[in-house]
């Protein structure tokens, strides 16, 4: 062996070692610079930046009871907007979420109100909002009708078979399995938490674990990246419009069967509006209008950031009236955020 060939077998481990802290430096630095450009973090920012300052401008907002409400009221659009995420990530929207929300309530109310046990007037509940679902997936994946033509059809039929269902009228009692069903949307089993956060971090957890893991996940963000070459590569994209269609139906329908049992009672005019506030949590989290992105988290992180806002107009004394306002500017900062991500990416 030569001296040139001892000199490089002697060097070797150094420039294995050197060339695996490069690599590690390398991907160290691709994760960061991954986190600063995800929108979802610097939403997450301002979600804990606007509690930090609320907490010091005010007596009211780190009061465990406040705290409480808080994550509380943020579950119902929270449950929503994971449904309605996974509809915008591929390239569709939902505007029928607040009247399917109303119609699964009431469904659920008028079974039990009729003598049925709650199990009953669950499956009752859930098998109408993916009824609703499907009708929805079916006209937009096979016939090709625009999904906001058919979701806002929906958006008024939904509401209008549920004041038919009730005879517009207000039920307030479950019948036998009554106390079950306040216990279920208004107890807090575990720890204390409210029931309706620990629904909502499991159903996250479920839908960021498909979304990610599964074929399906990847099959929704093919057709929201690129419809026709999802086609070209095999995606049956019929299906999966209608069984994302039915996902969202299905979220509002879980969170009408919540909020029935926390509410105590359903009126026809649950959910009004409430569909503007799921698309503004998914939009402000980092989902996408025009398909191929968004995220379980960010659903969590927008709804999160439009709770804050709504609470701290009244702990700060202003009118909330201002709230459509703030909300709305939100928005428009997201879009922005993402635009100039784009762009950057661009270049």
């Amino acid at each position: 062996m030569t001296s040139a060939d001892m000199h490089s077998t002697n060097n070797s481990p150094s420039n294995t070692d050197r060339t695996m802290e490069q690599r590690l430096a390398v991907k160290q630095h691709s994760r960061l610079s991954a986190l600063f450009s995800s929108q979802t973090f610097w939403v997450f920012v301002a979600v804990v930046l606007a509690c930090l300052y609320l907490s010091v401008a005010t007596d009211a907002f780190a009061t465990s009871k406040n705290l409480y409400n808080i994550t509380r009221n943020v579950t119902f659009v929270a449950i929503i907007a994971l449904g309605m995420t996974v509809v915008i990530i591929s390239g569709g929207i939902d505007l029928s979420v607040g009247s399917v929300l109303c119609l699964s309530s009431m469904v659920l109310a008028v079974t039990m109100h009729a003598g049925y046990s709650i199990e009953i007037g669950i499956l009752a509940a859930i098998a109408t909002a993916l009824a609703v679902g499907a009708f929805n997936g079916i006209l937009i994946a096979y016939l090709g009708f625009p999904p906001f033509v058919v979701t806002l059809g929906m958006l008024s039929v939904a509401r209008s078979l549920a004041m038919v269902a009730s005879n517009n009228t207000v039920v307030f009692q479950f019948g036998p399995d009554h106390d079950k069903l306040l216990a279920l949307g208004g107890g807090a089993w575990v720890f204390g938490i409210a029931n309706p956060v620990l629904y909502m971090l499991i159903l996250a957890a479920l839908m960021g674990f498909v979304l990610r893991w599964t074929r399906f996940g990847r099959h929704v963000f093919a057709i929201g990246g690129n419809e026709k070459a999802a086609i070209l590569t095999g995606v049956p994209v019929k299906p999966i419009k209608v069984a994302v269609y039915m996902v969202s139906a299905l979220s509002a329908g879980i969170a009408g069967i919540v909020q029935t049992g926390w509410l105590g009672a359903v009126t026809t005019n649950i959910g009004a509006g409430m569909e503007l506030q799921v698309i503004a949590a998914s939009v402000i989290g980092g989902a996408d209008l025009a398909g191929g992105v968004g995220t379980a988290l960010g659903a969590l992180v927008g709804s999160a950031l439009i709770e804050v806002i709504r609470n701290s107009l009244g702990l700060l004394g202003i009118n909330a009236f201002w709230q459509g306002a703030f909300i709305g500017g939100a928005i428009v900062l997201a879009v922005l955020f993402d635009r100039i991500r784009n762009f950057r990416q661009s270049d």
